[in-house]
């Protein structure tokens, strides 16, 4: 039928299928869909008095139905009699959970589930789990069955007579018995029972009544139907608190237990936490002797407990270790000779290896809740060093691990510890004496590779161990590689550091290292730096006792101890001798004094009076160049040499010095030219002249040079010509009064320097004043220049003035620096400003036609 209750359009009933088969009457039909996809599938049910009919499909409900017209309908049969079949629905969130069928021979039940995968023979999808069946029987009531039932998510509620039966659909027990109060005299009895979906109420109806039964928590003891079903997990799911949960836990953990499955018992036993406390537990597998199952319970208990629980956790874990420890003990003394191998590796299938490997992910878990002290005391008084070294590794205590490979003799692995990169330095300056006496190479490398991470002279007591301990003759020297490397590619500049390389190098037998060494000189790159880090004095005590007298000979040269090197060097090689002779180039007396014990050392070595001893003596001279001569080694040969042996060397030695006092004389000759050229300069430079032309004007005043007049008068220092006022020439041409150029000069000149001109000018007047005095008032040209003082002077104030021309020399490039304006001309430059009118002007207006 259409129901449109919008519109109020005319009501429609369409025949959808007919029960062909059986003449009964269906007494109760429910339908639920679900969407597939973008279809929709129904699933219908329908009942008669003996069969419980299932249709499913796809699209609409005509298509539905009409399928079956060609294939078998699913269905059910179960023979009784009933006065009243019914088939109900419990639905909860809008959605048929579960089923239940009156049938005559009880009720049928089950699950839905709707979009189930699996299907029926017939092709219909089955849609129906968990089936169950209920026989009257258990109600108590000879042949009487139910008139009606109303079915809620636990129990069935069913109509008998006037009392109402609550049975539970789990454990099929009748939980409750209501009896209906009918206070109407007319009425016959309750007719039946019927349920609200959407609210989850129930009624009971007769003519004239309804009756509401109400339910409250009707799932609250589920869980212990459930639990008494032994059906764990459903009871589980029921649980509405902690303590309900571990009455499930302690049936399921007791009744393994009682099996002897303490592995499972512990599994539960760790998941209560009410019940039975901690300690029982832990008793319960202790008198049983099951370890292995007390540590299961120890390790689940702790996955359990929260991290508030610190205290907790770190007393169960350390009792954990303990009985690991325990665990691993047992498997060796049951191994039979009590050797087993501690190396995980080689028993990896076994129960040893896998329960090692357990004890390792355990302990890798549990490192920050272990006490450190305590399971390492523990580790350590059951021997077991690996795990001891693995739990030190995790907690970072790398002593202990670099300290347990070296006594094991694996330096690799120590080495390897000692590179991570949160391992203090410390560590590694601590085990490098052990370290390269172990395994000098990969120690060596390992620093190399740590390059400038490591403090060369912190690793100097591991090297001179390394030092102390014979080598082999072709052995590489693993401490010089180090050395080298620090010095030649890490630049370092550590005095310890070069001292003992360069000691390294003095006890090799070949000195080509060491001279090489001292002849780098290392720090001669740097500014403002030593040419070399090791200490001289100590690098020569080292070589003189290790009798490197090449060596030697190199230090005291860099020491500029050169007349130690030249005696030294006269003992091991007459050549090295003359190179250091040779290396002083600045103190010429010096490399004299140098060459001369060279050349008395070569001297004593040519002992006789043979002739070719003295003249390989003599042959000597030549390599001088020329430093000594004849005369300096002759009072090295003894008195009794004959003179003829020197001849040849004394006649050479004359010429050269007459060809020196020949050069001497030129030289002089040419020095006495010179100083008459230059007298004879000085007296034609008393007579040099120039010609003025009388209109000549003064560069500063621009009068003429020649007027004659009062300008005289203002240069009474100076002495004038008849009656005009002095005046100076300047080759370049220019003239100027003596006044006026000192007044120029002055003016131009820094103060300082005017002052002392204008000083020498007054105490040039003072001294023309006093000698014209002596003089008897006359005051001649003659009297002045012959005075001394007076010449003095004016050759200062001359000097001062007139040592180059103002307009052609420095004083006019000093004067682009002067203003146009001088501040004494400040007045002049007021005059020149314009300055407004007083009065007022007026404006007029002014009218334009065009």
């Amino acid at each position: 039928m259409a129901v449109d209750e919008a519109d109020k359009k005319e009501k429609y009933v369409k025949m959808l299928f007919v029960l062909s088969d059986l003449q009964e009457g269906i007494k109760g039909l429910q339908m639920e869909t679900a969407m597939v996809g973008n279809a929709t599938r129904f699933y219908v049910m329908a009942v008669t008095p003996t069969r419980l009919y299932s249709f499913t499909g796809i699209g609409a409900l005509e298509t539905v139905f009409a399928s079956y017209s060609d294939r078998a309908i699913h269905f059910m049969e179960l023979p009784g009699d009933i006065p009243n079949s019914e088939l109900h629905f419990f639905i909860k969130q809008r959605r048929a959970k579960h089923f239940g069928w009156l049938s005559g021979a009880g009720i049928y039940h089950g699950e839905l589930n709707f979009g189930a995968q699996h299907s029926s023979t017939s092709g219909d999808e089955n849609f129906v789990e968990n089936k169950g069946f209920f026989d009257y029987s258990k109600l108590g009531e000879s042949g009487i069955k139910p008139r009606s039932f109303a079915l809620s998510e636990f129990h069935f509620l069913l109509l008998i007579r006037d009392k109402i039966k609550v049975v539970n659909r789990i454990s099929q027990q009748i939980v409750e018995e209501l009896i209906v109060d009918n206070t109407p005299e007319t009425s016959k009895g309750t007719i039946g029972l019927c349920s609200d979906a959407s609210t989850g109420l129930f009624y009971a109806y007769d003519e004239n009544s309804i009756f509401q039964i109400s339910s409250s928590d009707e799932g609250r003891d589920m869980w212990q139907v459930y639990l008494d079903m032994k059906e764990y997990a459903a009871a589980l799911s029921h649980c509405r608190n902690s303590f309900q949960r571990d009455q499930v836990y302690l049936v399921q953990a007791d009744a393994a237990f009682t099996a002897k499955e303490y592995y499972i018992a512990a599994s539960f036993y760790a998941k209560m936490n009410y019940i039975l406390s901690f300690e029982e537990i832990s008793l319960k597998f202790i008198s049983a002797g099951e370890q292995d199952a007390l540590r299961t319970f120890l390790l689940r208990r702790l996955d359990n407990l929260t991290k508030d629980d610190k205290m907790q956790i770190t007393m169960i874990s350390t009792w954990a270790t303990e009985l690991y420890l325990d665990k691993i003990n047992r498997l060796l003394l049951e191994d039979g000779t009590g050797t087993a191998s501690n190396n995980v590796a080689d028993s990896k299938d076994s129960e040893y290896g896998s329960i090692v490997n357990e004890f390792r992910a355990f302990l890798s878990d549990s490192k920050d809740v272990l006490d450190e002290a305590t399971t390492m005391r523990l580790l350590e008084s059951y021997g077991r060093v690996d795990e001891l070294v693995y739990f030190a590794g995790l907690k970072e205590q790398y002593e202990i691990v670099v300290h347990h490979y070296i006594q094991q003799g694996e330096a690799r692995k120590a080495l390897e510890v000692l590179q991570r990169h949160n391992v203090l330095v410390d560590l590694v300056y601590r085990f490098a004496p052990d370290l390269i006496m172990l395994d000098a190479y990969e120690t060596v490398e390992s620093w190399m590779m740590a390059r400038n991470k490591l403090n060369p002279g912190k690793l100097i007591p591991a090297m001179m161990r390394y030092v102390s301990e014979p080598h082999a003759k072709n052995e590489t020297h693993e401490v010089i590689k180090y050395l080298e490397f620090c010095v030649k590619d890490l630049n370092n500049e550590d005095p310890g550091v070069h001292n003992l390389l360069l000691s390294l190098y003095a006890k090799k037998e070949d000195e080509s290292q060491l001279l090489q060494f001292l002849d780098t000189k290392f720090g001669k790159g740097q500014t403002n730096g030593p040419e070399f880090f090791y200490d001289p004095k100590y690098a020569l005590r080292l070589c003189l006792q290790e009798k490197r007298m090449r060596a030697c000979v190199r230090i005291y040269s860099m020491m500029s101890m050169h007349e130690e090197a030249v005696a030294l060097a006269l003992t091991v090689d007459l050549e090295l001798a003359k190179a250091e002779a040779d290396k002083v180039e600045d103190d010429e007396e010096l490399r004299k004094k140098l060459w001369l014990k060279v050349a008395k050392h070569v001297i004593e070595q040519e002992k006789g009076v043979k002739r070719e001893n003295i003249k390989k003596a003599i042959e000597f001279l030549s390599e001088t160049n020329n430093l000594l001569k004849i005369e300096d080694i002759l009072p090295f040969f003894p008195d009794f040499v004959l003179i003829d042996d020197f001849k040849e060397e004394i006649c050479k030695s004359l010429k050269d010095y007459d060809s020196q006092i020949e050069q001497l004389k030129q030289e002089m000759d040419d020095a006495t030219r010179g100083a008459d050229n230059i007298r004879s300069d000085i007296g034609a430079l008393a007579q040099r002249y120039t010609v003025i032309d009388r209109e000549e004007e003064c560069g500063v005043c621009k009068r003429k040079i020649l007027t004659a007049g009062g300008l005289h008068q203002v240069g009474r220092s100076y002495t004038s010509v008849g009656h005009m006022a002095p005046f100076y020439v300047f080759p370049c041409g220019h003239a100027f009064h003596a006044n006026c150029l000192i007044g120029h000069v002055t003016r131009c000149s820094s103060q300082a320097q005017a002052e002392r001109i204008l000083d020498l000018q007054k105490r040039l007047s003072l001294m023309n004043r006093k000698a014209a005095k002596d003089n008897g008032g006359s005051m001649n040209g003659e009297s002045i220049m012959s005075a001394t003082p007076i010449d003095k002077l004016r050759s200062q104030l001359d000097d001062a003035v007139a040592s180059e021309c103002p307009f052609c020399g420095d004083l006019m490039i000093k004067e682009i620096s002067l203003p146009f304006i001088l501040p004494e001309e400040s007045d002049e430059k007021a005059s020149w400003e314009i300055k407004p009118q007083a009065t007022a002007q007026k404006i007029l207006p002014m009218t334009m036609s065009i």
